[in-house]
């Protein structure tokens, strides 16, 4: 009796999951199929497959939308890279100094990430245009590493605290500088957080949506604001939306796929404690 409700409610959990995952992957599924159809047929639902085309990608690429992907990929990867670097440092020192108020400055740190992008958008944009930065690979790079940094700084605080300062001692009385300890000992175990950090940042800037669309036009446009162009005062154009949608999801999807297992080891990393 125990065993047949047992599968009884493995079933139910099952059938819920699918149910969940069916309603999450709707819109996204529904953006697919308007991509491979016609004008006239987007809101027909019967109509799935019987109007396939390929023609909003054909027109989408016609219209250079590689180049958006590529300043996606540049802007995303190089603030990224600066913003591990510069927040695994700051995380150390969070970490292994104890100056006073760490704390409240930690918190402070933090508290540049509550910002949302709508708040600093005007004085983003009055000091680019001063320094004529405006629609600029830096100019991107700047913000999203503005706002990667204090992410990056808490995660990499938290893996650096679970490692036994003893180790640090250790190669200190072998005669290793604080800096070589951190390259030599502390970085190769920290490897796996590094990742997972790495891999959010990474996301965060590519579909970052307000910066990209306030601060650029044409030469530093990404991908997610893209879309907007094909909104107008005669219409929306449904098919180009979806297909460039459609487009700007895969890169992240598969990526996020393919790292998976480093992100669930990174963000496991001193959960168990011997």
């Amino acid at each position: 009796m125990r065993r047949k409700h047992s599968i009884a409610q493995n079933l139910l959990f099952g059938i819920s999951y699918v149910i969940i995952c069916l309603f999450t992957l709707l819109p996204f599924l529904w953006m697919i199929s308007v991509s491979f159809r016609n004008k006239a047929d987007v809101f027909d639902p019967g109509k799935v497959f019987s109007s396939f085309t390929s023609i909003n990608y054909e027109t989408i690429m016609n219209e250079g939308i590689m180049n958006l992907f590529l300043n996606s990929a540049i802007i995303a990867v190089v603030s990224t890279l600066i913003s591990l670097v510069l927040g695994t440092l700051a995380a150390y020192g969070f970490a292994r100094y104890n100056w006073p108020k760490r704390e409240s400055r930690a918190f402070w740190v933090l508290s540049q990430r509550f910002l949302p992008a709508m708040a600093v958008i005007i004085p983003y944009f009055m000091l680019a245009a001063l320094f004529r930065l405006l629609d600029t690979h830096l100019l991107l790079i700047i913000c999203y590493t503005s706002f990667n940094i204090p992410f990056t700084i808490w995660m990499m605080r938290g893996f650096i605290e679970d490692l036994p300062i003893e180790l640090e001692e250790a190669a200190s009385v072998d005669g290793c500088t604080r800096m070589q300890a951190l390259k030599k000992i502390i970085l190769p175990l920290i490897l796996p957080g590094m990742v997972a950090t790495a891999i959010f940042c990474i996301i965060n800037a590519w579909n970052e949506f307000v910066f990209a669309n306030f601060l650029t036009t044409i030469r530093a446009k990404t991908i997610p604001t893209s879309v907007m162009t094909y909104l107008s005062v005669s219409g929306v154009k449904w098919g180009e939306m979806a297909a460039t949608g459609t487009l700007a999801v895969i890169p992240v999807l598969v990526f996020a796929i393919s790292v998976q297992k480093h992100m669930i080891r990174g963000l496991t990393l001193g959960s168990v404690k011997g």
